[in-house]
This record gives C-alpha cells, sequence and structure tokens, in this order.
C-alpha cells in the first residue's frame, strides 16, 4: 500500500521539479553583464551600459530557445539598438553610428536604414521611442529623402503593433507629401530610379553601368510600392475610402511597371534597368529579392530563390554575397571605397532578404524552399554576428571568412574615426525572430496570432514573453510535452505577467 501511494508522490514531484518558469529579467541580466564586461564603449547616447539592463527589462519580449547561440544573437542586437536610441530637443531618434558622421543630417540621422529601426523597435513597449523617431522624420529638420526609405510603410508598420490614431491622423497628409516628392525620381516610363549609393548601395555592378550610377532599381520601386499600400491602409483607417482606392490603385500600377520592366524572365530574377538604357543589367543582385518583402511576385516567379542555395549564386559560409558569386565583377577587394556592394555580405540585404524569405513561406508554402532552407539561412546570419568568441557587428562582412571587412579596411588607413562602424544599426534581426521565425502577427485590437515558420520538430519548447499590442502584453510559449513550463502541449498564447525576479 505505501508503495502504491508513494511512487506516483514522487513521479509528481519529480515533474513540478522539471518545470521551468517562464523566462524573465534574470535572463536579461546574464546576457547584459556577459555583453558590458566585453565593452569599450568608446561613444555614449542617452542609456549607457549602466542602464541597458534595466531598458531591456523595461521594454523587450523576454525570448527563450533551446539554440543558445541564436538566443545570444537576440540580445545582443537589442543591447546594441539600445546604444542608438539618443534624446535629442525634438524628442527620441535613432541613429545608425554611434560616433558622428559626416553624410547624416541632424542628430547624427540616416534615413536609409530607417525602416530596418521601425521593423525591429515596433516590438519595444515604450512606444514613444519610434513615434517620436517617426514624427522627425516628418519634420523639415530631417533629411528623410537623402536615402532610399518607405516611410509610410514604417509608419503603419509601427501602427499595428502600437495602433496611435493621432499619430497616422498627423502624419497621412504629411506621408503623402513625401511620397508625391518622389516624382523628381520618376521618369516617363513610370518607373522610380536612383543612384545606388543613395540606395544605400555603394559600388555596384549595376551602377557602374551609367555615368550617375544611377538606374530603376527594384528597391526604390518597391519601396514606393509599399509606401502606396501603407496610404491607402492609412486613409482607410482615417474614414478616408476615396483616397483609400486611389492608393491601391497607384499601388497597381508601380507594381506593373516594375514586374514588367524589372523582371528578367530569361535570369529568372529582378535587376536594375540602367537609366538611359533599354537592357537590363547582366547582374543578379541580391537585392532582386527585396520585392518578396512587400508580397509582390506572384508564384510565378518564386524559382528566383534557388540562387540563394546555390554556390555560383549568392551562397557562402558567412551570410549571402550581395552579387553573384559567377558575376565576373564579383570581388572583394580591399582597395577603393570601403563600403562595397559587389561582393560583401552586408546585414542590411540580408536581413531584407530573411523577410522576403518569411513572406514567400507564407503564401507559397515550401514550393521554392523548405523551412529547413529559411532557418538555416537564419542562423548563418545569426553566427556572422561574431568576431572570435564574442557578439559582434559592424558594416559588411567577407562572406568566406567571417571578417568585417570594412573594419579592417578603415583600420589598416588609419582609422579615423575609431570604431566608426561596431555595434552598427543597419539591419533587423530582433523582427526576424519574432514576426519572421516565430510568426507573430498583431492586429491594432489588441490581439496577436502566431503562425511560426520553425522546422517541425526542430525545438521541444521556445518562449517569447511581453510582446506589445496595442495595449497589452502577451506571451506566447511553445512545449512539445507540455512538460517544460507546465502549460500544456503545443503553442499557448496568454496574458503577459510581469516576473517576480
Amino acid at each position: 500500500m505505501m508503495k502504491k501511494t508513494f511512487i506516483p508522490f514522487v513521479a509528481v514531484l519529480l515533474a513540478s521539479c522539471s518545470r521551468h518558469d517562464i523566462p524573465g529579467n534574470d535572463l536579461i541580466r546574464s546576457y547584459v553583464s556577459a555583453f558590458n564586461a566585453a565593452d569599450s564603449e568608446t561613444y555614449v547616447n542617452t542609456f549607457p551600459n549602466a542602464e541597458a539592463a534595466q531598458f531591456l527589462m523595461d521594454n523587450i519580449p523576454v525570448f527563450e530557445c533551446p539554440d543558445k547561440e541564436l538566443e545570444r544573437t537576440y540580445y545582443f542586437r537589442w543591447w546594441t539598438y539600445r546604444k542608438h536610441v539618443r534624446k535629442t530637443d525634438s524628442g527620441y531618434v535613432i541613429t545608425e553610428f554611434l560616433p558622428d558622421v559626416r553624410w547624416a543630417g541632424k542628430y547624427n540621422t540616416i534615413s536609409c536604414a530607417a525602416s530596418h529601426h521601425t521593423y525591429e523597435g515596433r516590438w519595444l513597449r515604450n512606444s514613444s521611442y519610434l513615434s517620436n523617431y517617426l514624427r522627425f522624420w516628418m519634420t523639415p529638420e530631417a533629411s528623410t529623402r537623402s536615402y532610399s526609405f518607405p516611410a509610410a510603410d514604417a509608419v503603419w508598420n509601427f501602427y499595428l503593433v502600437h495602433p496611435d490614431k493621432q499619430l497616422i491622423q498627423d502624419l497621412y497628409p504629411l506621408l503623402e507629401q513625401n511620397l508625391k516628392a518622389w516624382d523628381d525620381h520618376l521618369d516617363e516610363n513610370g518607373l522610380y530610379w536612383q543612384t545606388d549609393n543613395r540606395d544605400g548601395m555603394e559600388e555596384s555592378a549595376s551602377g557602374k553601368l551609367s555615368k550617375d550610377c544611377s538606374g530603376y532599381r527594384v528597391t526604390i520601386n518597391s519601396y514606393a510600392y509599399a509606401d502606396a499600400k501603407a496610404l491607402s491602409h492609412i486613409a482607410a483607417e482615417l474614414g478616408l475610402q476615396e483616397e483609400s482606392t486611389v492608393w491601391v490603385q497607384r499601388a497597381d500600377e508601380i507594381m506593373k511597371r516594375m514586374n514588367d520592366a524589372l523582371w528578367d524572365a530569361d535570369a529568372n530574377f529582378y535587376k536594375v534597368l540602367p537609366r538611359g538604357s533599354d537592357t537590363l543589367s547582366d547582374a543578379r543582385e541580391l537585392h532582386g529579392y527585396v520585392p518578396w518583402m512587400y508580397s509582390i511576385p506572384d508564384e510565378s516567379k518564386g524559382d528566383a530563390w534557388s540562387l540563394l542555395f546555390d554556390s555560383l549564386g549568392f551562397a557562402a559560409p558567412f551570410g549571402p554575397t550581395t552579387l553573384e558569386r559567377q558575376h565576373p565583377g564579383f570581388s572583394l577587394t580591399r582597395e577603393g571605397h570601403d563600403c562595397k556592394w559587389n561582393g560583401p555580405s552586408w546585414p542590411f540585404a540580408t536581413s531584407q532578404t530573411l523577410t522576403g524569405m518569411a513572406d514567400c513561406l507564407r503564401r507559397f508554402g515550401e514550393r521554392f524552399f523548405t523551412k529547413e532552407q529559411y532557418f538555416s539561412q537564419l542562423l548563418t546570419y545569426s553566427n556572422s554576428h561574431r568576431m572570435g568568441d564574442q557578439c559582434f557587428i559592424d558594416e559588411n562582412i567577407d562572406p568566406f571568412t567571417g571578417e568585417w571587412l570594412a573594419r579592417s579596411i578603415l583600420m589598416s588607413r588609419g582609422n579615423v574615426i575609431p570604431d566608426r562602424g561596431k555595434d552598427y544599426n543597419h539591419s533587423t534581426f530582433a523582427d526576424l525572430i519574432i514576426s519572421g521565425l516565430l510568426g507573430v502577427q498583431t492586429s491594432k485590437d489588441g490581439n496577436i496570432e502566431v503562425n511560426p515558420l520553425l522546422p517541425d520538430g526542430k525545438w521541444d519548447y521556445w518562449c517569447l514573453a511581453g510582446i506589445p499590442c496595442a495595449d497589452k502584453l502577451w506571451t506566447v510559449i511553445y512545449d512539445k510535452t507540455g512538460d517544460y513550463y507546465g502549460k500544456g502541449k503545443g503553442i499557448t498564447i496568454e496574458e503577459y505577467k510581469a516576473p517576480v525576479k
């Protein structure tokens, strides 16, 4: 009799002891402590390293998974993002470089990566950092159009997490004006043109095909499409249905022009059309995947993804190359410009590509590549955030060795701005985990849906706690057996409870 009652009691006790708490502040503190200890902190904005743990505890979704290297990169990228939050007389802004650089605008702001800043920063609980930043870009003091930047798309995607009606009401007419101002880059053929360097993609193979490096690029045309779509959503949200319809029509026009003029059916890829030419570039460049960020391509164009996994295409051990490797212009030379887009791997473009991959998987399933291939690309990107055994990010990377290329070049030339690219804020990572891999989708009513892209059977557990959505915070848990967190098998979505520790 004793055995019959004692054994189940022990089993229950052991099961309860094996359950894990929802991750909280202790996990953040442990990562921040390690990052701080390895950092020289050459430049300081509003939140120094001493305040990093508190900033992250107050703001970010806490992420836990079995892959501790991926987990480490997630916290590292939030730790670096915090460095770029700067309080100014105009409110908060987000910087790209920590040191001041001569090509930046007011408060050291650069519009080139502002969309990345917004997609990443929308997951911060304190919405004022990004709402201030987005308002700043619509002021006369901002150099909003110094680089290609889909401003309306950024505002709309921020709104889907933090639905601030006053924000979109105030910014809608300014966002309209901003997109219309790009008509000075719109030619009679209905395509937008841009120089490669003002796309943030200097020294590109396609840029060399015209004297001023200008061309009808899928980047700026995709951004214009995204802005028109966003303006249609914002107008509808504000009850301006006729204006919304006009913007839908404009988006459709841009998409048709792109697909007619910039898709090379023979090469099965989007390409640049040099301005003044009627012949597409012979180069397939990584930014040809940008249209998938905005669901532009239909299923007929999906075979373009095969080049991402081809060693003659973009495949490389430390991240996709920016130009297909078999192109005669492919180069990793250290001479000339320190930031080239004719070979090196750029986190800016890699994160765009991963966002496009997630869109393709969600719309077309695994027809063109598998979840396993997507996950492998994400892990490669994560693991490239290293220098030795420490987490690190800079401007661009040698895709074959993992060396931070622009950093090495600048150091060999005397490093006029010490650590110019260290902790570079020019791409996304946390958003790739939250909205991409884990598939969190928010709605303005404060509820969330979850559609993970993780390969089946890859992880036995994961957790994302403290996800902001409207005025609510959510926790999403996956537990294969139900024993790890003790909250049931499969995916559980529940209201967030602040950790005790």
